[in-house]
């Protein structure tokens, strides 16, 4: 195998700790197997080696790398994931077995109860039981004293409850969740020397991969692990990493030396897959950043095509436009699946998916689309419309009755379908409630004949129902934005339709497809990429588009510390650095007919170019 300088100077290190920097592209995962090889030929027994990384996947890979490269069909060198290493230490200790894990669904039912149990009049209970799942992970991770945590989704003596008794609920039932496993890890390696030494013993070379994700409980366990040797090898890129909200402490990594000053270092600076233009203007983004390790990579290829920056008036502009780059770059004889097209988050692409379908552009969704018109502020207006339009279904009355609040009891709502007559009866001591009524009925009257986008901006700002989200923001501690955002984007769909039935024909459509890319997501068919920044870490592509490159998205609106824009930047710089050969950067300078910013990564990029 032909490495360059550095990479056979990683692979060639045996004893002590060692960091390698591994840049995009620089071929880590070839000085991983190529080290391990070189340990066994070094006559260190397979059995004492152990190899980690953060997915099944990526251990399944390395180990098939691994076997190529030896030419073996099986080895005793350990490769796996933080949790599957750590549970294979707890079954051997404890005699434990796949029952005594509590499985994702059973924990999300399990949550949901709890919820529903302590959160009252919640509407958007799957998006508050990932952050709560997420906030439990980050206390039992990070070894925060539950007094002292401070919950950014719900009210802390309501977060503490639900710790409390899904805790209890665990203990009672003897099972683990995927943070039980480190903790109780930690925990027995401390309490039983004699066990920790066992295992000190047994895996004497540890090596780690996408060290920069690591979190605080795992670098503890593999420091005590790694004890007394420390024959600690380390490879990963402080400029990649972006899972802070998911407890990853980048810190950990760019301390290693401080805590281990005998360690070696070597940079893998040698990027083999992106042109010298995209090597260039991505490092001169990531040097923005002032936490870092310097480092100058370089690239064995030209220059390439000059980086396409380009502005346009609105969203619709942006995906019109590439929507026919796309087509150009296909008559070239290239493939989908040389193509992705990437975003801040998910909810971004739907424009961009309305218009591949309308084009029959195969396209395949790598993180799961969220359905805009599933979203409980769309099923809100969507109620509303149907309503306006005839229907009296007693669902769809109560869904709406007190959005904004109305003061209407569930108990007017009795039969199947409701008469408004019936309602005037139900409150027919009470005058001021007949006022209300009547102004539901007016509201209703008004929006019959309107376009799905009058309609939308009658039940906003006629209706009062942008008050109510803002009510419903503040009793939930979100930001007002986020919800008055997806109002926007609801809006923003309804543009162009002249009849409610129309617009709720291309809603069913888009449903529709969403459900078929759902069903196909696991194929591997030949599609163009659609993906997070987030998810596209470790893939790489001929052709990158990154799309609104607006202060607000790319960097996100909630990055106003330090640290977020430090890696809202390293975020931008892994999309960069997707591209081999051709990158696309866009930004609009309107969405939604408000004025936006162009985002300061462009300026940083293009040296104000622009």
């Amino acid at each position: 195998m032909n490495l360059n300088e550095s990479q056979s100077r990683a692979a060639a290190h045996i004893k002590g700790p060692m960091m390698v920097l591994a840049g995009p592209g620089s071929g880590k995962t070839t000085v991983i197997t190529q080290r391990t090889s070189n340990l066994i030929n070094q006559g260190i027994p397979d059995s004492s080696i152990l190899v980690v990384t953060f997915t099944k996947a990526a251990a399944r890979e390395m180990k098939e790398r691994f076997l190529r490269l030896m030419n073996l069909h099986t080895s005793q060198v350990t490769f796996g994931t933080f949790h599957g290493v750590f549970y294979g230490i707890l079954r051997h200790t404890y005699q434990l077995s796949g029952q005594n894990i509590l499985s994702e669904d059973l924990k999300l039912k399990l949550l949901r109860e709890l919820v529903d149990t302590y959160c009252r009049n919640i509407e958007d209970e799957n998006d508050l039981l990932e952050k709560l799942a997420r906030e439990i992970s980050m206390v039992k991770d990070g070894r925060i004293d539950l007094s002292h945590y401070y919950s950014a989704c719900m009210a802390e003596d309501v977060f503490r409850k639900i710790f409390e008794e899904y805790q209890a609920w665990m203990n009672h039932n003897r099972k683990l969740d995927f943070d039980d496993i480190m903790v109780w890890t930690y925990k027995l390696f401390l309490k039983r020397p004699d066990i920790l030494k066992q295992w000190q013993e047994k895996f004497r070379y540890i090596l780690i991969d996408e060290f920069q994700d690591i979190n605080l409980i795992q670098y503890d366990i593999i420091r005590m692990l790694a004890k007394p040797w420390n024959n600690l090898f380390i490879v990963g890129d402080d400029d990649q990493s972006i899972y802070r909200f998911r407890g990853a402490k980048p810190e950990i990594m760019l301390n290693f030396p401080k805590d281990y000053p005998d360690a070696g270092q070597v940079i893998l600076d040698m990027n083999y897959r992106s042109t010298g233009e995209i090597v260039k203007k991505s490092q001169r983004l990531i040097g923005e950043n002032e936490k870092r390790f310097g480092k100058e990579l370089k690239t064995n290829r030209e220059n390439g095509i000059k980086i396409d920056i380009h502005i346009f008036e609105d969203d619709r502009q942006e995906v019109e436009y590439m929507i026919g780059d796309i087509r150009k770059y296909l008559q070239e004889g290239h493939k989908y699946r040389d193509i992705a097209i990437l975003f801040r988050t998910n909810t971004g692409s739907r424009k961009s998916v309305e218009q591949l379908m309308a084009y029959n552009i195969p396209f395949q969704i790598r993180d799961g689309l969220p359905n805009l018109y599933e979203h409980w502020v769309a099923k809100d207006v969507l109620t509303y419309m149907h309503l306006a339009g005839g229907s009296r279904l007693r669902s769809e009355f109560l869904r709406i009755a007190n959005k904004p609040n109305r003061y209407l009891a569930r108990t007017s709502f009795m039969d199947p379908e409701i008469a408004f007559e019936s309602l005037y009866q139900v409150y027919e001591e009470r005058q001021w409630m007949w006022e209300r009524i009547e102004k539901l009925e007016h509201d209703l009257k008004v929006m019959a004949p309107m376009t799905p986008f009058g309609a939308i901006n009658y039940i906003r700002y006629g209706i009062g129902y942008e008050g109510y989200l803002k009510e419903y923001a503040q009793y939930r501690r979100i930001r007002p934005e986020e919800l008055l955002e997806i109002m926007d984007e609801i809006a923003d769909t309804a543009r162009g339709f002249d009849k409610m039935e129309d617009w709720f024909a291309h809603i069913e459509r888009y449903k529709e497809e969403l459900k078929r890319q759902n069903q196909t997501r696991q194929q591997k068919s030949d599609g163009i990429t659609i993906s997070t920044l987030h998810s596209s870490k470790g893939l790489e592509f001929d052709n990158v588009y990154i799309l609104d490159v607006n202060d607000g998205i790319i960097p996100y609106k909630k990055a106003v510390l330090d640290a977020d824009m430090e890696e809202e930047r390293r975020m931008f710089y892994v999309g960069m650095t997707r591209a081999k050969n051709r990158l696309h950067l866009y930004a609009v300078q309107e969405r939604y007919e408000k004025k936006t910013e162009i985002s300061r990564f462009l300026n940083e990029i293009s040296e104000l170019e622009i």
